[in-house]
């Protein structure tokens, strides 16, 4: 065995509650070896001494360097401890916090075994009932659909199907989202994710400057209490944009130290260098280099209290269902971890989605976030279909890696996009080939976690780089192949085997294969990456498919079908 690559740490990815009762275990070595078993040597705290019992680890997912070994085991007594035991031929071997051992002696175990003291309920990551059936749709809403035609509409300065620039209005409101419900609904969407909505200059409404009132663009208060009260009776969730990193120059707080500089009672809530703020030598921190999004200081008590403020007054009085964080990772783990306590305080099963574009293990252990906008998703992806950098067998694992980046309870709360309104259009990065497109959606509802639709995909919207990818809807595109296809992809969020089942990823030929499967049915995906058709290699009545025809698969088509185990 190549103890260089052997990994385990205690209380973390590798060793979690996944209920109050049920501790989950990982183990990780080289794919290199090739172990006859592994299995984990456990007990009680105070008998492991005398009283040990064994469970077998099952392989699950192999990536580029390691193969990972995973076991489930209820407890009786939860403070547990462990070591792993480790059948390699003829050889036995033990891996406990002093490593690897050619034995191990139980009596001592008190030194060196592995431990999870205790399970407390406090921190177990509570998975979030409806997102093991959400589909999200994300909604940048200026250029989504307008209905109120009777607004100030002086602010409109492009055609709705013109190209937008950074600067373009085009007039789409929260009255045109309530109206266009019941089309989503059709689609299959269950939940709304909606960029900011507040009071701003902006198009986009990043730079908000009333955190309290929506955008008279948008509409009223009462405008989204309309909408949100239309989702909720067509069992739709909300979801809103949290921009708590900075706000805009003209937020009353820092117009006041504008004015009073060090004097004013706001000085500390931003991170200003010197007695007050200068937009032209950049005295004090904002968002990326826009001297018009000053950063807040949220290590002031009195700035954490107005935004926790903001946080739960939507959730108290508007009832929204929870809150996607932008430029999450640049706020400190306290104030999230005293973030999530308020808003799961107003409302448990409030979900919190941060923005993190890369590894962000460490805000998801139950204390911060739910899970992330996966954009390491989308990058995989990205090199599989748009780039074509990578094969079936190196994609199947990237995927597998991702999985152990972090929890179970995080995976299963990811948001897993293709594009948003941060990025290129997938479609246009797939060079308009809507195989390509739909075989990437496949997976994307297949894999472990939500799927995000960025609004326009069912109808083929294309784009580059912001603002191009911020197009407006053409609603006479509305339907066709893609919508038909997202609309059967969406109905197998409902499956058993993809609400509570595990994952398989695995390559064959040229294909990609995903099985999701849970109490004796199966689910599973065949993806063809080669040049040729290939036969269809996975048994089962067929859901949804695209590219099948008697029994093969053409490049780049899909097929999904069910099948007993």
């Amino acid at each position: 065995m190549n103890e260089l690559a052997i990994l385990h740490v205690p209380e973390s990815k590798f060793c979690f509650p996944a209920d109050d009762k049920t501790v989950s275990l990982r183990l990780r070595v080289s794919r290199l070896d090739k172990p006859k078993s592994i299995s984990v040597v456990y007990g009680g705290k105070y008998e492991y001494a005398f009283s040990q019992k064994e469970a077998e680890m099952e392989l699950v997912f192999t990536d580029r360097l390691f193969s990972w070994h995973a076991a489930s085991i209820e407890l009786s007594d939860v403070r547990f401890v462990y070591v792993f035991k480790i059948i390699e031929g003829e050889n036995v071997f033990y891996y406990s916090e002093d490593g690897l051992s050619d034995s191990y002696d139980f009596t001592l175990a008190y030194y060196n075994s592995f431990q999870l003291p205790y399970i407390n309920g406090a921190d177990v990551h509570r998975v979030v009932p409806w997102m093991r059936e959400a589909v999200f749709y994300q909604i940048f809403i200026d250029r989504f659909h307008r209905a109120d035609a009777f607004k100030d509409d002086s602010y409109i300065n492009m055609k709705w199907l013109g190209k937008p620039t950074p600067k373009s209005f085009a007039g789409g409101d929260i009255p045109g989202i309530a109206e266009k419900l019941p089309y989503l609904a059709g689609l299959g969407v269950n939940t709304i994710y909606l960029t900011p909505i507040f009071t701003s200059a902006s198009n986009h409404k990043y730079d908000i400057s009333d955190y309290y009132s929506i955008d008279r663009q948008f509409g009223s208060n009462e405008d989204f209490r309309n909408l949100m009260e239309k989702a909720h009776e067509r069992g739709m969730r909300i979801v809103l944009d949290a921009v708590f990193n900075h706000c805009s120059e003209n937020l009353r707080q820092f117009q006041d130290v504008l004015k009073n500089g060090r004097a004013s009672k706001y000085h500390g809530w931003f991170m200003i260098d010197g007695d007050r703020p200068d937009a032209a030598a950049r005295n004090y921190e904002c968002f990326s280099a826009c001297a018009y999004m000053p950063k807040f200081n949220t290590s002031n008590k009195e700035v954490q209290e107005y935004l926790l403020g903001i946080a739960t007054f939507w959730i108290k009085e508007y009832d929204i269902d929870g809150w996607r964080l932008d430029v999450s990772d640049e706020l400190s783990h306290d104030f999230w971890r005293k973030f999530r306590f308020a808003v799961k305080e107003a409302k448990p099963d409030a979900v919190i989605i941060g923005e993190n574009w890369h590894d962000a293990n460490p805000s998801l252990h139950g204390d911060q976030f739910d899970g992330i906008m996966n954009y390491a998703f989308t990058k995989a992806s990205l090199d599989f279909f748009a780039n074509e950098s990578i094969d079936a067998g190196q994609f199947a694992e990237k995927l597998s890696g991702l999985l152990m980046r972090n929890t179970d309870q995080a995976n299963l709360m990811m948001l897993n996009i293709l594009d948003s309104h941060d990025t290129h259009r997938f479609l246009t990065c797939v060079g308009e080939n809507r195989d390509k497109l739909l075989a990437a959606l496949a997976v994307e509802f297949m894999f472990v976690g939500a799927p995000g639709i960025y609004y326009g995909t069912e109808i083929g919207m294309i784009g580059g780089y912001d603002p191009d990818s911020r197009r407006c809807f053409d609603w006479n595109g509305e339907g066709g192949a893609i919508a038909d296809a997202i609309s059967s992809l969406i109905a197998l969020r409902k499956r058993r085997e993809l609400k509570f089942g595990g994952i398989k990823i695995a390559h064959e030929r040229g294909s990609l294969i995903i099985t999701r499967d849970f109490d004796g049915g199966a689910v599973l995906l065949q993806v063809n990456a080669s040049k040729e058709s290939e036969d269809l290699l996975i048994p089962g009545n067929p859901l949804v498919e695209n590219g099948l025809l008697a029994g093969k698969i053409k490049p780049w088509g899909f097929a999904v079908n069910s099948t007993v185990i």
